[in-house]
């Protein structure tokens, strides 16, 4: 029995994400770390790729199987029948001799013979699925739980939701900024990349190239999706003044407004100690050494003397529906419920951080969802509680600028994640 590095770390990623609710992005870099550059890509497509399609995958194997099967049996065929699917450089017979391998390795020795026939089936060709309502069909064919299709429906119509749930399924283009021009290989990367049209430094590399990760270990670079440097960017302050960013782990828009100010002072926390740690190395990784990193319960209270920043940053924990395209797992984890609960934590963080900023001084509320509850709700409920802050346009391209004052990017308008910016200035 043999089996690929790349299917091999794939399969114990995916059984991670499923069994514990883990993190892809969290678990890829652990298990390819000791992969070759080819293998890693291999690796990462097929954990990305199986979690983009799962819903669909698993409507294809109910189809030929009416039994219920192990998990590992069933991921297993998830991942074969993604590569014959998919993934056209792979041979037919070396994806199906090596999920039957998969499934081997998994202890599963008595399914071998049901996974290579299934998968033998779906080589000759795909099973006709049928729909209860065109919903099941979106909901399905795009791999997104029906309770969210059906919001975006209701918002955005029949056809844009199709275009925002293609868009989370695709190969993102890799965003990244420059931490060390001079550093080996960052020239020939810059070459290969194209320049963002919205935020300085931001450059886009094609989905795929090894060397981005490369530079990314060694921190010559530093990944960062676009939209993400754009809320950083929205800070509007000048280079002496004090900016505090109130949920700031992981650290990149830390980093980045940090860099930007290198005479000022930037504080910067988080709730969990692990979180702080990761935070503050970060931090340093990217070259920000005017960071003062603290840890604290932003919904409870913030250590801070009242009206002491100059600017302050909520980029509030949230459901993280716009950064599915990169994040694909996260569409099985949320539950329509969420939003109620995170509408009431973000409105708490977002009052208490307030209360630090000084006279005069701004206010960005943010989010990587794309829900209003979470977003237009929010800060329509913060100004009706008091007098103090009014809206002011968010420092970002025109393009992205709303009817009613707030700034949104899309996955599928502006190929990058989707993200909320709202800005405030107090009156007094």
């Amino acid at each position: 029995m043999k089996v690929s590095p790349a299917r091999a770390a794939a399969f114990d990623v995916l059984t991670r994400v499923e069994a514990e609710r883990a993190f892809s992005s969290v678990l890829l870099p652990i298990f390819e770390s000791d992969l070759r550059p080819l293998d890693r890509g291999l690796c990462h497509e097929l954990v990305l790729g199986v979690l983009r399609r799962q819903m669909w995958l698993d409507r294809v194997i109910d189809a030929f199987v009416q039994k219920k099967l192990d998990p590992e049996v069933r991921l297993a065929l998830r991942l074969g029948i993604f590569q014959l699917v998919f993934l056209d450089k792979i041979p037919d017979h070396s994806a199906i001799n090596e999920t039957v391998n998969l499934a081997q390795r998994a202890k599963k020795t008595s399914a071998k013979g049901l996974v290579n026939a299934v998968l033998r089936r779906v080589s000759k060709g795909l099973p006709v699925l049928e729909f209860h309502d065109d919903v099941e069909r979106i909901a399905v064919e795009m791999s997104h739980p029906r309770w969210l299709i059906e919001r975006w429906l209701q918002r955005l119509g029949p056809s844009e939701t199709e275009d925002l749930a293609k868009a989370n399924n695709s190969r993102p283009a890799i965003a990244f900024r420059v931490i060390d021009q001079e550093a080996a290989g960052v020239n020939e990367v810059l070459q290969a990349s194209k320049p963002s049209e919205y935020v300085e430094n931001c450059f886009l590399a094609k989905p795929g190239t090894p060397e981005i990760f490369e530079l990314a270990a060694v921190n010559a670079i530093y990944i960062q999706d676009e939209g993400s440097q754009l809320i950083a960017s929205a800070i509007n302050t000048g280079s002496g003044e004090k900016v505090l960013d109130v949920c700031a782990a992981p650290g990149g828009k830390t980093g980045m407004i940090a860099l930007a100010r290198p005479e000022g002072l930037v504080a910067a926390g988080d709730l969990h100690w692990k979180r702080v740690q990761f935070l503050r190395e970060n931090c340093l990784r990217q070259g920000a050494g005017n960071v003062k990193v603290v840890q604290y319960d932003a919904a409870i209270a913030l250590p801070f003397a009242a009206e002491t920043f100059d600017a302050v940053l909520v980029d509030a924990p949230c459901s993280g529906t716009g950064t599915i395209r990169n994040n694909p797992e996260i569409r099985y984890f949320l539950a329509a419920d969420d939003l109620k609960e995170l509408r009431k934590k973000q409105s708490k963080i977002l009052k208490n951080a307030a209360a630090a900023v000084k006279p005069g001084g701004q206010l960005i509320y943010s989010t990587c969802s794309l829900e209003p509850e979470e977003n237009e709700h929010v800060c329509e409920q913060f100004l009706r509680d008091g007098p103090f802050f009014e809206i002011v346009k968010p420092r970002v391209p025109e393009h992205f600028i709303t009817s009613d004052g707030f700034a949104r990017t899309w996955p599928h308008r502006d190929a990058m994640d989707g993200f909320f910016i709202a800005a405030f200035q107090r009156r007094f």
